[in-house]
Formats: structure tokens, C-alpha cells, sequence
């Protein structure tokens, strides 16, 4: 206790439990959606093929080989995007970040997200199905507003993920410092 006030206990270990297995389960719900989209994506899209969803909104196929939002296209940074990605994963479980119900989400969303991206770079070919090396697979991008970069689900999680992890940064009750 300090000034008298107590830090917030940290949860319990069960209480921990359920909330990496909340964290578990968004990630595997992000990256199951992610891939499913991206396979209907390659399936559908192909061949320059364009769905028109709802005003500028429409889904037309691409492949990206750099960072978000194509930054950095044909310089091979999968493998860095890669251990990066895996960093963050980890970080966000380790970190405590899900100690919330809304912390637990938002880590799932981003490590979901991560991971979706992830698996594109190491088990997908390059675009259009040429070779890649270690890691230099290209994600499927194909949501398409036209006034954006093209991007997936992996990215929406991603997004959305790390402005709920911004927002439970400032509801969540953080430990006072031992002076």
C-alpha cells in the first residue's frame, strides 16, 4: 500500500487461465476467418475478377509482399515481419494485457491477425503463385474501398485489436509504483 492506496491484486491463476484461454480462442476465431475469407478470395478473385459490394466498397484480389499497406513491396521483409509478428504474439501474452475480458479480446484480435498474416507469409507462394524463399510468402489482400489500402481480415483484426488495447489502457486500474 502506498499513500493508501492498494495496487489491483493481479488475477488468480485460474482467472488468468480463462482469460489467455478467451485470448486462444478470439486468435483462433481471427485466423480461421481470415484464412476462409482469403481462400474464397483466391477462389473468386482470381483473374482480375472484382465483386462491387456497396458503394466505393469492393473486393478485388492483390498480393502483398512487404508491410502494411504495401510499404516496403519486393524489398523481403517476411522474415523480419515474421519474427516481429511472433514478438507481439508473445509480448501481448506476456505482458498481462489480458488480465480484462475487453484486454482478452483485444490481444486475440491482434495476435489473431498476426498469426493470419503470419501463416500467408510461410505457407503461401509468392504472388501469383511464383517462388518464394524463407518467409517470403505474399498475403492476400482483397478488401478494396478504393480510398485505402487494400487489406484482409488478418489487418482488421490487427486494427481493431490495437485501438481496444488503447482504449482498456485507459479503463483499466494500473498498479501504483513502490516509492
Amino acid at each position: 500500500m502506498v499513500d493508501g492506496a492498494e495496487a489491483p491484486a493481479e488475477p488468480t491463476s485460474p482467472v488468468r487461465a480463462r482469460r489467455l484461454g478467451a485470448v486462444g480462442l478470439v486468435a483462433a476465431a481471427v485466423v480461421a476467418a481470415d484464412q476462409g475469407t482469403k481462400q474464397w478470395a483466391l477462389e473468386r478473385l482470381s483473374g482480375g475478377r472484382i465483386v462491387e459490394v456497396v458503394g466505393s466498397l469492393r473486393f478485388a484480389l492483390t498480393f502483398n509482399t512487404g508491410m502494411a499497406f504495401s510499404r516496403g513491396d519486393g524489398a523481403n521483409l517476411g522474415p523480419f515481419i515474421a519474427v516481429l509478428a511472433l514478438g507481439v504474439v508473445g509480448w501481448l501474452l506476456w505482458s498481462g494485457h489480458s488480465a480484462t475480458a475487453l484486454g482478452a479480446l483485444a490481444s486475440g484480435l491482434v495476435a489473431g491477425g498476426a498469426l493470419g498474416n503470419l501463416a500467408d507469409r510461410a505457407l503461401r507462394s509468392g504472388p501469383y503463385g511464383a517462388e518464394a524463399g524463407f518467409m517470403g510468402g505474399a498475403v492476400v489482400d482483397f478488401i478494396d474501398l478504393q480510398w485505402w489500402p487494400v487489406f484482409n481480415v488478418a489487418d482488421s483484426g490487427v486494427v481493431v485489436g490495437a485501438l481496444l488495447l488503447v482504449v482498456t489502457s485507459f479503463r483499466e486500474p494500473h498498479p501504483v509504483a513502490a516509492r
